[in-house]
């Protein structure tokens, strides 16, 4: 009689499930390690201290004025204008429609200290509105500055 002879058995052993076990633990050991190390920082001696040449904290600007232009400023206007009443009073409900009427691009309006109010804008003004609200406002043109 001829013994029957098993495919798997011509050369090849059969992987029983402790090796699918071993390769299984290998390969989830190896990505714990690689994600762990990845962004990890190069080692560095207690005493070393960080670079701080470059650093240079702001100083906080001392009036409302100058915290409300650093406000503009850090917003990226293209255009900053600072309107005040001829008369110097504050501003009333009809300078502000007159302001918003005759400046429509202007995104950002900010009531500051002084009687002033900042305009903030990316668009230029109209000669003609620009000449109309210079009959009522005085206008000084921080674009720029």
């Amino acid at each position: 009689m001829t013994p029957i002879i098993h495919r798997h058995s011509q050369g090849r052993r059969r992987r029983g499930p402790q090796f699918v076990k071993l390769i299984a633990v290998t390969v989830a050991m190896l990505l714990a390690i690689s994600f762990s190390s990845a962004c990890r920082r190069g080692a560095s001696s207690e005493d070393e201290t960080p670079d701080t040449s470059s650093y240079r904290p702001e100083s906080t600007p001392a009036t409302q004025f100058e915290r409300d232009m650093k406000y503009m400023r850090d917003a990226h206007f293209a255009h900053v204008w600072i309107f005040s009443r001829k008369d110097g009073k504050e501003f009333t409900k009809e300078d502000s429609d007159i302001l918003h009427t005759n400046a429509p691009k202007v995104v950002d309006w900010v009531k500051t200290d002084q009687n002033r109010v900042l305009a903030g804008s990316n668009f230029p003004l109209e000669p003609a509105q620009l000449a109309t609200l210079q009959k009522r406002f005085n206008l000084e043109d921080y674009t720029g500055k």
